[in-house]
């Protein structure tokens, strides 16, 4: 995974411990599971990604993206003790990742970021990573 699941502590003048990982600091799981059902609220009817999905309920793909984005942002392990190493280059290499793909994904990924109303900061450090990992995932440029 990533340095991002340390967990970051400052001692106030009082000698409280406050702070923690990302994952503490968006809101925890209840953020993530906001976050992975508008995404496939979008995907729901996209034309080009929902094909896809052969499932016929998205919930069990919010449920996979949720749990993967808990384990990297610093939360519970449980997307690796379910499916083992994410892989995700693996995984998606059956499917046809396009720049159009890319960006739709993209765009409804931001959608759904900007509906958990982040602080700006967090926002940010998200967005970069889920852009780094839409732009690593292309696999074709064909159409």
């Amino acid at each position: 995974m990533n340095d991002n699941s340390e967990t970051i502590r400052i001692n106030t003048a009082k000698g409280e411990k406050v702070g923690g990982n990302f994952y503490d600091a968006v809101g925890g799981s209840a953020t993530f599971k906001r976050l992975a059902d508008e995404f496939y609220r979008g995907i729901e009817t996209d034309e080009v990604l929902r094909p896809m999905y052969p499932e016929g309920d998205l919930a069990p793909a919010a449920e996979r993206l949720q749990l993967f984005l808990e384990q990297y942002w610093g939360g519970p392990t449980t997307y690796q003790e379910k499916r083992g190493h994410p892989r995700l280059r693996m995984r998606h290499s059956p499917y046809k990742i396009n720049p159009d793909a890319r960006d739709r994904w993209l765009g409804h990924m931001r959608a759904a970021l900007e509906s958990l109303e982040l602080a700006p900061l967090l926002e940010a450090e998200l967005w970069s990573y889920l852009e780094r990992a839409a732009h690593s995932m292309l696999n074709t440029f064909e159409d």
